[in-house]
This record gives structure tokens, sequence and C-alpha cells, in this order.
């Protein structure tokens, strides 16, 4: 853990497990995190991971020619950055979604929603020099969480973001602006700073900004700090 970053303040870390999401039960530590030196193996290793986990899967909505995925066309946008706004150049951002029914492509998602054929629902990058990635998509739909007391996931997607070595990752989702379902989601709602669930959401661009045929959205990822990117469940 690099101390010279501020530590986050109070409430911007999501408060789990999260009643009615059997997962974080399960997936949420009995113990705080320990400070641990890094030694010169987490310092150096794996480096240029890119190499390992090849990248240039930005495109989610057009799986070849003539096989465009069913949805609203989406393009999303941003900059990957550290606490003081620089830039974090080459490191691996990965994109997973459900598809415009609200389901994913996994074994375990049995719910009776529509595949669509020509959308897998996944995707990787690498920043540029200046922390850019982007990705073309369409928006993904809402699904029930299958609980007693039902509830609904809104619109998100999820992100990974590594590098510049496997030990340092975050996972986290973004959201979509105006979404009716925002305010019921558990997930998002866990994080009890309003501020920090807003950087959660995308902002939309206008559509002369964005350009014809896909509706565009921006979302920086703050890798830590005062203004890092909540981590979700």
């Amino acid at each position: 853990m690099d101390l010279r970053f501020a530590p986050w303040p109070a409430g911007i870390e999501p408060a789990v497990p999260i009643e009615g999401y059997p997962n974080t039960f399960t997936h949420t530590p009995a113990a705080p995190p320990v400070i641990r030196p890094l030694t010169r193996t987490e310092r150096t290793a794996p480096r240029s991971l890119h190499l390992k986990l090849p990248c240039g899967d930005e495109n989610l909505a057009v799986m070849g020619p003539g096989r465009m995925a069913q949805g609203q066309l989406i393009h999303i946008a941003g900059r990957v950055l550290d606490e003081d706004g620089r830039g974090i150049a080459h490191a691996v951002v990965e994109l997973w979604q459900a598809n415009a029914g609200g389901r994913y492509r996994h074994p375990i998602d049995t719910r009776d929603a529509p595949l669509d054929p020509n959308f897998v629902g996944n995707g990787r990058v690498l920043t540029d020099a200046h922390g850019h990635y982007a990705f073309f998509t369409i928006k993904p739909g809402a699904y029930p969480v299958p609980v007693p007391a039902t509830w609904w996931r809104p619109p998100h997607v999820h992100f990974s973001v590594l590098g510049p070595a496997t030990l340092s990752r975050l996972v986290t989702q973004m959201y979509f602006p105006g979404d009716p379902l925002n305010g019921y989601d558990r997930i998002l709602q866990s994080v009890p700073d309003a501020a920090a669930r807003d950087r959660l959401v995308a902002r939309m661009l206008p559509p002369v900004e964005a350009g014809p045929g896909w509706l565009g959205f921006h979302h920086d990822i703050v890798l830590r700090g005062r203004l890092a990117t909540p981590v979700l469940p």
C-alpha cells in the first residue's frame, strides 16, 4: 500500500454486507485489511500486462460484418486517473455487461430473458499515454435480483482496471444518468456519501458532441485518493 496518498474519507466506501444481496455476505471480509510492505516482487512484476492480456476488443456492438448487437448503441469513453488528475498510461481496462434484455452470457444466468447471438458482453482495451479509454457497446437492460423481496438492478456496466501490475486492480461499476432504478439499487445506495455515488454515474454527452449513430457517455475512473471511484461489491 502506497502511503503517500491520502486515505479515503468516511462515507465513500460501501457499507457491506448488503441486506437483500446474498453474495455480499459470502464475499465480504470479516476482518479489516492488513497493510503489508511491498517487496521487490510486488513493485516490479508482472509488468506489461497487455502482452499477456490481449487488448483491442473495444467494439462490443459489432461482432463482425452484418453481426450487429440488438439495443441502443452507445459509446463510453473517459480517462483512468490518479488522485492528482494525471492519466494512467497503458492500464488494462476490461468491461462486461448484460445485453439489452438484461441477461448475461454466462452459465449461471438462467433467467427467462433472450440471449443475443451477436452480443458476448465483454471487451478489453489499453489506455493511451494520457490514460484515455473508449468502448462501443449497447446500453444494458435492467434485471431483477433473484431474492424473495425482489428488487431490480438498473442498467450498469462493470469495469476492471489493471495496472501497472496484477496486484493493482480496481473492480467497480458505472451507472447511467437519470435512470429511475438508480435510487432503488441497493449496491449503488450502499455508498453512504452522495458525491461518491454521483462519481459512479456517467455523464451523457450532447448528441452534437457524441456524433451520429451512438449515444455518448463520459466516465472517468480515479484509482485512489480523495476522489477515488468507490469499490462496489
